[in-house]
């Protein structure tokens, strides 16, 4: 395991604001290894330690898993790259008045050849929804003080982050308690497929690895889904299977896709989403198609008398998640997180 320890400045912030730290490690993956698209099993791993850790060796706490979204990747949100966001400083200046219980915040870094993981299990991207509900988990639990049981361990995430948040959560209520959503992508059937000639065509176009690359966003959106959801370890050099071949649509391609859609897929998870202690989404009004597939999300909770928390805000994609990171994600585990 190699690991180093960095700290943050908090410029513009009263002298008040109390500072966390982070420390940036290496976790093998062993169901990572082999992956054909040949990405690392040793992952880079962020993990946000509250201002109080170092101080108080005998105190532990809860963890909330957080994971990103695609083409992202945790030095980024971590500040160690410049982005959109910074999260250790938004977890500071949500802890600096004391109305939030502290927490370990952890943050793997998912970025992969086809610039995310979809955090599903898959021969060409590796085993992700098993490296993060299973190994990550223990690893922290071995590394460092946290509460070692479900009742304290949260998972939360945006965009890709937050459709890998209810697929790893809603199997696995024996490791996590409580659900947050960001903006989750991917929750219907027939996400990111290419649906008109001009996207097809783009797709086609792709001949080769460095092709990725060059293609735009929802191209290589389509690429790292079927190699998340429809792999092919006979099929150099991608490894996957497409949902349009040679112009033709191809229907059981698609039906796997639609295996791995929350929304196709809730049903039967219901006894275990029964079980959360919390479950909440959220998302801004002007990233459309995000905001009608929680909307439906809404509505099936409700239909089975899930308690949830659902709001639709003035927002879209990128803008306003640091603010609500702030005052809705953290206050929401603070409460629903036990601390012992």
């Amino acid at each position: 395991m190699l690991s180093f320890l960095y700290f943050f400045s908090i410029e513009g912030f009263c002298q008040s604001t109390l500072h966390g730290s982070v420390e940036r490690i290496k976790v093998h993956g062993k169901g990572l290894e082999g992956n054909l698209a040949g990405d690392s099993p040793d992952r880079d791993v962020s993990i946000y330690l509250p201002p109080s850790y170092k101080a108080e060796s005998k105190r532990r706490y809860p963890v909330v898993y957080f994971l990103h979204g695609f083409t992202d990747n945790d030095a980024q949100w971590y500040g160690v790259t410049k982005h959109w966001i910074n999260l250790p400083l938004v977890v500071d200046k949500a802890f600096t008045d004391g109305q939030i219980q502290e927490m370990i915040i952890v943050t793997p870094n998912a970025y992969t050849r086809f610039r995310g993981s979809m955090y599903s299990n898959s021969v060409t991207t590796g085993n992700w929804e098993d490296f993060v509900a299973k190994e990550l988990v223990t690893y922290m639990d071995q590394h460092y003080r946290t509460i070692p049981k479900a009742s304290s361990r949260g998972l939360a995430g945006h965009s890709m982050g937050g459709y890998g948040s209810i697929r790893i959560g809603q199997k696995h209520p024996e490791i996590f308690s409580s659900l947050y959503l960001l903006s989750p992508c991917c929750m219907t059937p027939g996400n990111n497929r290419p649906v008109n000639p001009e996207a097809v065509a783009k797709m086609e176009a792709v001949k080769n690895l460095d092709d990725i690359d060059k293609a735009d966003f929802m191209t290589q959106a389509t690429f790292a889904s079927a190699a998340a959801w429809s792999p092919n370890p006979a099929k150099p050099p991608f490894f996957i299977d497409l949902p349009v071949e040679n112009g033709q649509p191809q229907p059981d391609i698609a039906a796997k896709w639609t295996a791995n859609a929350p929304l196709a897929t809730i049903d039967q998870y219901i006894s275990n989403l029964k079980q959360l202690t919390g479950f909440a989404f959220d998302a801004g009004n002007k990233d459309q198609s995000i905001a009608a597939s929680i909307k439906v999300l809404d509505q099936v909770l409700t239909n089975y008398q899930i308690a949830h928390t659902y709001e639709e805000y003035e927002g879209d994609h990128l803008n306003r998640i640091a603010e609500r990171i702030e005052q809705k994600m953290l206050p929401f585990f603070s409460k629903n997180l036990s601390r012992r």
